[in-house]
């Protein structure tokens, strides 16, 4: 089946008595922006650089339209490592082009892009200069050039908003919402819950290796607790300590009542019980934000289990267009994944 999509299916990886992954699976849609969100050391790192080629799984798939992913698919990936991944003594516009040069592009059409993605990331006039000079919010404008400058079919970016000012940042969003809508699934992590809650498409949950919670924004925030403001000043206090779903209460400094509800709590029966103690001014439902839903889901897991058993194979030789931004051990990335 062709379908566009970025599919992640079972993967598994252990370094030594260390899991990395545990049956990782979820899907990135064609048009698609997801976030790719969890605490450090979940696994987020491992699971792009898996799809890059830099690592091989111990178990598990990758595909892309349906199909194993191969060199030439993953030539069409833009890719953006969450640490700096550009020669820091190469000139940014120089840099730019041999990159998109790598990825298939003639070095006329190469150098037309590098100019046309540096004039819309407001570092046309730094090309002339080596990375290392550029503040650390320009350098992620470049690095986010190199990962566009070849008009990429799938985008794989790693904190791309990490370092980044406010107008950068929407500079950025604009740009990501644009491949969004030109057919190109997107996957970003990042560690802004804001910000993935008002870009996103789906956000996906990881913890301790293993997709825990997947969904839109509205389908996350429905899951967790909510919170129901009462503003009823002739209710006695506690009048709602007992109706049934009601987790906690408490009065605030105006004098409404603030309920924490059980998933799936009727509303309505909670409103008769207030308008039986007498006049409601006020009856407004809160759901949790994503970093409350995030707190929840990833503090609520149950321990580890034990891993699928590591694979035999060789160990692949990572492609020389891909390797940027990959100095370290591979073993000793998985702190920061």
């Amino acid at each position: 089946m062709r379908d566009g999509a970025l599919q992640i299916d079972g993967l598994s990886k252990r370094y030594g008595h260390v899991t990395a992954l545990r049956d990782m699976t979820f899907e990135v849609r064609a048009g698609e922006l997801f976030g790719f969100v969890g605490s450090n050391g979940a696994g987020k790192t491992t699971t792009m650089r898996i799809v890059l080629g830099v690592l091989t799984a111990d178990a598990g798939h990758v595909r892309y339209d349906g199909q194993p992913l191969t060199i030439d698919t993953r030539r069409r990936i833009g890719y953006m490592p969450e640490e700096r991944g550009l020669y820091p003594k190469m000139r940014v516009g120089e840099q730019l082009e041999y990159l998109a040069q790598l990825h298939g592009l003639t070095a006329r059409a190469a150098r037309a892009a590098t100019h046309a993605w540096a004039e819309r990331l407001a570092i046309a006039h730094r090309l002339g200069d080596d990375v290392q000079a550029l503040s650390l919010g320009n350098q992620q404008r470049a690095q986010l050039a190199a990962a566009l400058v070849h008009d990429p079919a799938v985008l794989v970016l790693d904190e791309p908003f990490s370092g980044l000012d406010p107008i950068a940042v929407d500079v950025m969003s604009d740009v990501l919402r644009e491949r969004a809508a030109a057919g190109v699934p997107t996957v970003f992590s990042s560690h802004q819950l804001d910000l993935v809650e008002r870009l996103c498409d789906r956000v996906g949950i990881v913890s301790a290796g293993t997709m825990v919670a997947i969904g839109s924004v509205d389908e996350l925030r429905a899951g967790g607790e909510s919170v129901l403001v009462v503003d009823a000043p002739d209710a006695p206090t506690g009048w709602a300590d007992t109706l049934p779903g009601v987790q906690a209460t408490r009065r605030d400094d105006r004098g409404r009542t603030e309920l924490r509800l059980a998933t799936g709590t009727d509303d309505q029966a909670i409103l008769r019980a207030a308008l039986a103690t007498g006049p409601v001014r006020e009856f407004a439902h809160r759901r949790p934000t994503l970093a409350q839903r995030f707190r929840e889901v990833v503090t609520h897991q149950p321990p580890e289990a034990e891993p699928p058993a590591r694979t035999r194979g060789r160990r692949r030789a990572i492609p020389t267009q891909l390797a940027r931004g990959t100095r370290r051990p591979a073993a000793a990335e998985d702190g920061h994944a």
